[in-house]
């Protein structure tokens, strides 16, 4: 059984820094592309980063372009996003997921597998 975990949610202050993690088990994670997508209330889930299954192509939301950066290890099963210069606009639960999309997708639906999600509130 697929599960995937996030860790590394919390308070951050305007400007600052986070990194979010993702453990992935139950499948074999290099095969899958990955991806973060986040949810603010009342709004839709929204792409903001993926990765293939060999980490050597990324794409980006232009709204987190330059400031978020999405990793992983597959040796470890891990997904990664290191956040920086957070705006209180990027404040969401944030959530990890996997597709067998052949390309990096940004649509929810070719995701197949989710984590539980992790808030991330940016305020002062």
């Amino acid at each position: 059984q697929v599960q995937l975990v996030e860790s590394g949610g919390g308070l951050v202050q305007p400007w600052g820094s986070l990194r979010l993690s993702c453990a992935v088990s139950g499948r074999t994670f290099s095969n899958y592309n990955a991806g973060w997508f986040r949810q603010s209330p009342g709004k839709e889930r929204e792409f903001v980063a993926g990765i293939s299954w060999s980490g050597d192509s990324t794409d980006y939301a232009d709204s987190v372009n330059g400031r978020f950066t999405i990793s992983r290890d597959n040796a470890k099963s891990m997904l990664y996003l290191q956040m920086n210069d957070l705006y209180v606009e990027d404040t969401a639960v944030y959530y990890c997921a996997t597709s067998s999309s052949f390309y990096v997708s940004r649509d929810v639906n070719e995701y197949d597998a989710w984590g539980q999600g992790s808030q991330v509130t940016v305020s002062s």
